[in-house]
């Protein structure tokens, strides 16, 4: 096992992450404990473990690495960084956020706040699609049963390993040739998910933010079935992109800061021009409102939102 410590600056809240994940945990594939996130990941030929915890008392999340991927510690320190947003300055984000009057009461009011993004970029690319139209808990559903029937096992017996990482996400190829007809989405969501899969494993399409955000969303949206949401969606998920701002997401449309009839789509795109370049963290912040209020007894969620009700203290 190989360990190394990443510092952040404070505020930063690992009960934030901990409910993040704790509503798309992936089993099989992700495990998670009161102090600790796992998961499975392959870095070209190598396939191994990660682990991440806080260190009671200290600013530095611990991340352990399996020996088969202790060559690749430099790059994976730099990836759960990113993960776990440990290099965003949040007094920079409060600064800019101060005189707004929608955003800057909520972030005053928890600053520490951070983006949490995913490891694996294709693999929340999977989850943005399968996720169009439904709540996170379905999504997480249908996306454990692709995990289940696609996923490679896991061949490491190692002490060290988190209890239930046994699978590999499937790979783009396993994605793309699969018969997912009784997978529980759409025929055209599957035919969605398919040709994106296919994309990516023959190389037509490339995901990264490399040449920044406005390319990869606008290759992501020559897909069919891939429209604006998805593709920001994909680019704030999936790369922690601070820019990034799905404006059609019915958790940013409907949340409780807008007043009783919620704000258009429309309207939400050209406020948010005043966020740049922090729209993600906007997002952020205007989901939890969401989120806080739906947790309320009798406030149902709605479908199609990237937030569901949680409460406010486990976030």
């Amino acid at each position: 096992m190989h360990i190394a410590h990443l510092p952040y600056v404070l505020p930063w809240n690992w009960s934030q992450f901990h409910q993040h994940f704790a509503l798309r945990l992936l089993s099989g594939v992700e495990a998670l404990e009161p102090d600790r996130y796992s998961r499975v990941v392959q870095i070209g030929r190598h396939v191994g473990w990660i682990s991440v915890r806080p260190i009671p008392g200290q600013h530095v999340l611990e991340l352990s690495v399996s020996d088969s991927l202790g060559e690749h510690l430099p790059t994976l320190s730099l990836r759960v960084r990113k993960m776990f947003d440990l290099d965003v300055d949040p007094a920079e984000i409060a600064r800019h956020f101060a005189s707004d009057r929608y955003l800057g009461p909520l972030i005053a009011a928890d600053p520490g706040l951070r983006l949490p993004s995913a490891f694996n970029p294709f693999e929340q690319a999977v989850r943005a699609v399968v996720g169009q139209q439904v709540t996170v808990k379905a999504a997480v559903t249908i996306t454990r049963r692709l995990v289940e029937r696609l996923g490679e096992n896991l061949d490491c017996a190692d002490e060290n390993k988190a209890p239930g990482l046994i699978k590999l996400f499937p790979t783009p190829s396993a994605i793309a040739t699969a018969a997912l007809e009784n997978i529980g989405m759409p025929g055209k969501r599957v035919a969605t998910l398919k040709r994106l899969a296919a994309a990516v494993a023959d190389g037509a399409l490339e995901l990264h933010i490399d040449n920044g955000p406005d390319e990869l969303v606008s290759r992501l949206c020559e897909l069919p079935g891939i429209g604006p949401w998805t593709a920001q969606y994909i680019a704030l998920r999936g790369f922690g992109e601070a820019d990034a701002f799905p404006a059609a997401d019915l958790g940013l449309l409907k949340a409780p800061l807008w007043g009783e009839g919620g704000i258009s789509s429309r309207a939400l795109r050209a406020q948010s021009e005043a966020w740049r370049p922090w729209r993600a963290y906007a997002a952020v912040h205007i989901w939890q409102n969401y989120s806080d209020a739906a947790a309320k007894p009798g406030r149902p969620w709605i479908t199609g939102a990237e937030s569901e009700p949680v409460s406010s203290a486990s976030r």
